[in-house]
């Protein structure tokens, strides 16, 4: 599970970096189709079916988790810090509480509007609208991304109700569509040129390999072999130590009030996950 966090936590870092040296959309786009046919390339290794799930609900997860959350999540990164992006971004459970309640009819317990209340603090004192709105674009598309990746999650439990296919097969297929989307929409955007330097390299082969496959697995074993509670510390860390990774490595040093805000953002998604502290035997 650390393992998991950090990697996945590392590469908030590495999309923010590839930015000097392509546009947000053709690296999605890259990262997204390679790691698809990486996907498709363990299907076939593992003699897993290459059988597509129900079409319509496949694609509106790849619409929604991976080109639209991954699409808009890159774009914020354009004008806003890595820490701060990953952490709006990772407000997804908020929103899957409440699109949960609209389109599966989940009605959310006191727990979750607690959850939901905590963090609604928290983004106004990340957001600190009372001053300057320099950087409402970037955290208006975090924030999107994070409500993009939480319909996505609504989607996948539809189409694991309903039709129970394997996740291995549900990802790569999601994530083909989703990448083809993304395709679509670097070539009608003007971009810069993609600058084929050992600094976009690594940080594509890193996205690729580490982010969009290794830390996947890995994810699947931490679910097979923990509790769903402990598991879910994912969630809470990775936010947290992309915030200090961007701290340390490219010198995002959040501001008093962006600190108070990451601690009720955090306390929320605590309440949401229903995470409790527990005294140990003595």
């Amino acid at each position: 599970m650390l393992v998991t966090i950090l990697i996945w936590a590392y590469s908030w870092i590495v999309m923010k970096q590839v930015l000097q040296h392509a546009g947000p959309f053709q690296f999605a786009a890259l990262r997204y189709v390679l790691g698809a046919l990486v996907l498709f390339a363990v299907l076939l290794v593992t003699r897993q079916s290459l059988r597509p799930p129900p079409l319509r609900l496949t694609v509106l997860i790849g619409l929604c988790q991976t080109a639209a959350f991954q699409g808009l999540g890159q774009w914020a990164l354009v004008e806003g810090g890595a820490g701060r992006i990953a952490l709006l971004a990772y407000t997804m459970p908020f929103w899957a509480v409440l699109l949960a309640w609209v389109v599966l009819r989940e009605k959310p317990t006191s727990r979750h509007w607690a959850g939901i209340g905590l963090a609604a603090i928290g983004l106004i004192c990340i957001i600190e609208p009372w001053r300057s709105m320099g950087s409402v674009s970037s955290t208006l598309l975090a924030i999107a991304a994070g409500a993009a990746w939480a319909m996505g999650t609504v989607f996948s439990k539809r189409m694991f109700q309903r039709h129970a296919p394997s996740p291995l097969n549900l990802t790569a297929w999601q994530m083909l569509f989703g990448a083809l989307a993304l395709c679509v929409l670097a070539l009608l955007t003007p971009q810069r040129p993609i600058e084929w330097s050992w600094g976009f390299v690594g940080g594509l082969a890193y996205s690729v390999v580490l982010a969009s496959s290794v830390a996947w697995g890995l994810w699947l074993i931490v679910l097979q072999r923990l509790p769903t509670a402990v598991a879910s510390l994912s969630s809470l860390g990775v936010p947290i130590v992309s915030v200090l990774l961007a701290w340390a490595i490219l010198h995002e040093q959040p501001s008093a009030m962006e600190a108070v805000g990451i601690v009720f953002v955090l306390l929320g998604l605590m309440a949401v996950s229903g995470l409790r502290f527990r005294r140990g035997p003595v």
